[in-house]
């Protein structure tokens, strides 16, 4: 089983992985979209032309920007806004949940375009008082969630046409993903999410972006007795015996790598230590809930065996 992947730089990436976990591989581009890189003379042309000025909250927000070749228009990023890699050259504003007013207004947005998790609540306040527009988005780990994200970034930024357009390809290859997942004959198999930053390791329950993407590309979440994000302990590692494991790049990485995540000794007592069967990806690719959903979730699939 293919366990290689890209990662982003190691500190940007593990700041994208811990803002999409807590809110919240190769990087698999569909080939529809097309992140274009954006340049002081394009940033130029965006604001003589009038078009509004966005600050993106949120790395799959700030994906659908790019995919909509708005990037010209966006005047900063928060820190989980990580890919395209031109969007870490962004100016940021901070990780989601401590934004701070002053720093954003001196951006001069006219839109700010958020997660629903952004804050802190009296920050936001006070960025509406400013004038500016503040769109937050519910997450509730949908294929709606991302329709949602791409319209309302469709709409900030005058390009609700060209949102329209490419969201109808996207709802095409998301129907093709789900009907690859659907047309598997064989058994379900029984996978576990591994969350693990600065050496503390916890596993996803129900209501979390993780077990959302499990069930989307056709596995079955043996952590199903809770909601939310718990401690790995080796009795619930034998307990819910998982066949296949799933972790983020990033969290692999924290961990000190392949051969140092399986000496966890929690581990040895899981069918999947057996078979050294491991898949990782990107964090912001797999739990963000972007535009390059459809693409992930079939590459998921099929590396977990859902073929």
């Amino acid at each position: 089983m293919p366990h290689t992947s890209q990662p982003l730089h190691r500190r940007a990436a593990l700041r994208a992985s811990i803002g999409l976990l807590c809110g919240l591989s190769a990087h698999a581009v569909l080939p529809s979209l097309s992140w274009a890189q954006s340049s002081p003379a394009s940033a130029s042309r965006s604001a003589k032309s009038g078009l509004p000025k966005i600050v993106a909250v949120g790395g799959a927000i700030t994906e659908c920007v790019y995919a909509l070749g708005a990037q010209a228009q966006l005047v900063g990023t928060d820190t989980t806004s990580v890919y395209p890699s031109a969007a870490q050259n962004t100016p940021k504003v901070g990780y989601m949940r401590q934004l701070s007013a002053e720093g954003l207004l001196s951006l001069k947005p006219d839109a700010l375009i958020a997660s629903g998790e952004a804050g802190p609540p009296a920050v936001i306040a006070q960025i509406r008082a400013a004038g500016v527009r503040v769109d937050l988005l519910e997450a509730d780990h949908s294929w709606a969630e991302v329709q949602r994200k791409l319209l309302a970034v469709g709409e900030a930024t005058q390009q609700l046409p060209r949102a329209q357009a490419l969201l109808a390809q996207l709802d095409s290859q998301w129907a093709k993903a789900q009907a690859h997942v659907a047309a598997f004959a064989g058994k379900r198999p029984r996978a576990l999410f591994i969350l693990a930053h600065g050496g503390a390791a916890q596993v996803a329950g129900m209501q979390t972006a993780a077990n959302a993407m499990l069930g989307f590309a056709g596995a079955e979440n043996v952590m199903r007795g809770f909601s939310g994000y718990r401690p790995m302990t080796a009795e619930a590692m034998a307990a819910a015996a998982p066949e296949i494991i799933l972790t983020s790049t990033q969290g692999l990485d924290a961990m000190g790598g392949e051969a140092r995540f399986w000496e966890r000794p929690e581990l040895a007592l899981t069918p999947a230590y057996r078979r050294r069967a491991l898949v990782h990806m990107d964090a912001l690719e797999l739990l963000g809930f972007g535009p390059r959903m459809p693409a992930t979730v079939l590459a998921l699939s099929k590396r977990m065996g859902v073929a």
